[in-house]
């Protein structure tokens, strides 16, 4: 996987770098180029992780279509884990459906190993807030024509962090959605989102991570921080979350919650399941510590169910 040409997933001109997978463009400015050197010194980490443990008898995993570049969570957590990533799906013990794309189409899949994310072929922002509206019985996604005040539009696109608030009543664009605005703003001039990672429906832990107001859609945060579920999440919460991730056949991925400080109500308002990060602006003690718990949390969703267990499922 280090071998891989990463490089050559991006396209440079007149200073601009495109993702050519997903189209997203970014401006080469002094933001983008600090926020890259300061990736470097924890990918360096996890190349250390590879080293040492590229040797152990660890799960190997089978990617397709694509494989998870540097950049990725996944790929940090396999490293610290001990993964493998497979030559073959035939020596896999499981496969990963990988693939940036907001909506992906049906793939072979080798019989016998686990399957990750094999069903979750859309993270569309419309197909995200009927999911969400179904396990939480109150709406994000609304109808701008018959919707008066301040919405949210933003693009269907997995990525695009274009989101910008406009007045309602309005004649819907294609390739966009409108949500209610949620006031998740916190003391001085800030927004606070909470970035759960999911896997297999749990969560273990919960990143905050929190940007000024006017900056609300942007992808940069000036603070980040970990914090343990139990202390931003009731039982009763994370168990309507896990109800939602397996209504999106998401085994793996980040969860974009937002709270509403009117009502105090969860909304998700965006799903990842190429997640990246850890976050840049993380301090590396927590990165390292963050991954450490992923890693621990993925091999425990990996390891075989008891056999009674297994008779039971469905």
């Amino acid at each position: 996987m280090h071998r891989a040409l990463w490089w050559r997933d991006f396209e440079f001109q007149d200073g601009v770098v495109t993702v050519k997978k997903t189209g997203a463009r970014l401006r080469l400015e002094p933001g983008l180029i600090g926020e890259v050197l300061s990736w470097f010194p924890f990918y360096l980490v996890v190349e250390g992780w590879r080293l040492r443990r590229s040797s152990r008898s660890g799960p190997k995993i089978w990617f397709a279509p694509d494989r998870p570049r540097p950049w990725y969570l996944i790929w940090s957590v396999l490293h610290v884990a001990g993964a493998r990533i497979a030559k073959t799906p035939c020596e896999a013990d499981a496969v990963f459906y990988f693939d940036d794309s907001t909506t992906c189409g049906a793939l072979d899949w080798p019989s016998g190993p686990r399957a990750i994310n094999r069903h979750c072929q859309s993270i569309a922002k419309s197909h995200v807030g009927a999911v969400f509206e179904q396990c939480f019985g109150y709406a994000l996604n609304v109808n701008p024509a018959r919707f008066t005040g301040s919405l949210v539009r933003k693009s269907e696109a997995n990525g695009a962090h274009d989101g910008r608030i406009v007045q309602g009543p309005c004649a819907a664009e294609p390739g966009y959605v409108y949500q209610r605005v949620i006031d998740n703003s916190i003391a001085g001039e800030r927004v606070e989102d909470l970035r759960c990672p999911t896997v297999g429906g749990r969560i273990p832990l919960v990143i905050l991570k929190r940007r000024r107001l006017s900056e609300r859609f942007a992808n940069s945060n000036e603070s980040v921080e970990v914090v343990e579920t139990h202390t931003v999440l009731s039982a009763a919460e994370q168990a309507s979350l896990a109800e939602f991730a397996r209504a999106m056949q998401l085994d793996w991925g980040g969860l974009d919650v937002l709270r509403d400080k009117a009502d105090g109500r969860l909304y998700v308002v965006d799903v990842n399941k190429t997640d990246m990060g850890p976050p840049i602006a993380m301090k590396m003690d927590d990165k390292i510590r963050v991954t450490r718990r992923l890693a621990a949390a993925f091999l425990e969703f990996l390891r075989p169910a008891p056999a009674l267990e297994q008779q039971n499922q469905p």
